[in-house]
């Protein structure tokens, strides 16, 4: 049976665990990763692919052989269209940043490969995790290898980057625990599909028809989305019907046609936002997922997550190298300051760009004059790219 005394067990092998994981190896602190998905599965879910400026200075300060600089693309900005009509944001210009397209599940290769760099143990495919004694100064997890064997993780701290449907975040008792939830009343219908990218950059458009998000994922994979109702089938959308509702939603004046190719995978994806606080409790600590998740209208996801870890990683450093408890104290009071703050944009976002099937003409109206104010004012157009390529980090 599988036995380790460690300093810190982190309950998530995604972005956020692994990510935690190198900068606490770095520092001298050791710890034990484990997830229930396997390595392959989470090297190919195709999720979020934009990162702040924040977010890759991150991955180069933690000396993370990273592809984004030669895989990934930096993008000066988006496009937002709004009946046919484009408005262009220059990042740089506005406030001197950019972002960068590189996938998710490309970070986890990057970090999976500095973890597996370490020599330190990694568990994936894991089953019936549990943890405990979360109150003490010595909690423990335990789960089922994917060989079928106990593993017990005695360890000072345990940290939870399980995702939204993990076991670490219902260990914070009721009566402590506050959740806070959303839910929108519209989805995605996202697709990739074989093709060049269609534009250099982003476009977020808004028609009557509803919103539309022309993303990209490589030179000649392509992510794209509109939006539907939460109860929409796959099955209902032919490529054909997908290619037309797609352009109908960018149509314009200025002639703008999409790349099109063979569609590779199709999917419904439902809008909420949530937040658990506070994102700590005894010697648990939330990260990522676990504690809050947002639309993907802002690209804030994994960057809220990075921005976690790099609140924690440094907290837990000065508990360990310090002793100082006061650091650590205040994670969930530091982290959750910016979780709002991009819960905000991404509500803001959501609502600025999407229809409402249910809204009134006042609301659809007021909508319209929220984006107006950003787009046709300087100091508008300034806030939205501080908030799309990232505040600084704590």
């Amino acid at each position: 049976m599988p036995e380790f005394q460690t300093d810190v067990a982190i309950v998530g092998a995604g972005p956020a665990g692994l990510m935690l994981a190198h900068l606490l190896h770095i520092a001298g602190i050791d710890s034990v990763v484990i997830d229930n998905r396997s390595h392959d599965e989470i090297a190919h879910t195709h999720r979020a692919g934009i990162l702040e400026a924040g977010s890759v200075r991150m991955l180069e300060s933690a000396g993370i052989e990273s592809r984004v600089h030669t895989e990934g693309h930096r993008h000066d900005g988006i496009d937002i269209r709004v009946n046919g009509i484009s408005h262009s944001f220059d990042f740089p210009e506005l406030v001197g940043d950019s972002v960068w397209l590189y996938p998710q599940n490309e970070i986890f290769v990057d970090l999976a490969a500095a973890r597996a760099h370490t020599g330190r143990p990694t568990f994936y495919s894991v089953t019936d995790t549990r943890l405990g004694d979360v109150e003490s100064e010595r909690p423990w997890v335990s789960a089922t290898t994917e060989g079928g064997e106990d593993l017990q993780i005695s360890a000072r701290y345990v940290v939870g980057a399980d995702g939204s449907r993990g076991p670490c975040r219902s260990m914070i008792p009721d009566d402590t625990r506050q959740r806070f939830f959303h839910e929108y009343p519209f989805a995605w219908f996202g697709i990739l599909c074989e093709a060049p990218p269609s534009h250099e950059v982003l476009i977020y458009s808004r028609s009557e028809r509803g919103f539309a998000l022309i993303s990209q994922r490589s030179a000649n994979v392509q992510r794209m989305y509109f939006q539907t109702s939460p109860d929409t089938e796959v099955a209902d959308w032919s490529d054909d019907r997908i290619w037309s509702e797609l352009q109908s939603r960018v149509d314009g004046p200025d002639g703008f046609q999409l790349k099109t190719g063979p569609i590779i995978d199709k999917t419904v994806l439902p809008f909420r936002s949530a937040v658990t606080e506070p994102m700590q409790h005894g010697s648990l600590f939330l990260a990522g997922d676990s504690a809050h998740t947002v639309p993907p209208t802002g690209a804030k996801g994994l960057n809220l997550a990075f921005a976690d870890v790099s609140v924690l990683a440094p907290a837990l450093i000065a508990a360990f190298r310090d002793s100082d408890a006061e650091a650590l104290a205040g994670y969930s009071q530091i982290a959750t300051k910016r979780v709002w703050k991009a819960q905000n944009f991404s509500y803001q976002m959501t609502r600025m760009l999407h229809t409402d099937p249910g809204a009134d003409a006042f609301e659809t109206k007021r909508s319209l004059g929220e984006l107006g104010s950003i787009l046709d004012s300087d100091h508008g157009r300034r806030y939205l790219a501080e908030c799309y390529t990232g505040w600084p980090r704590g």
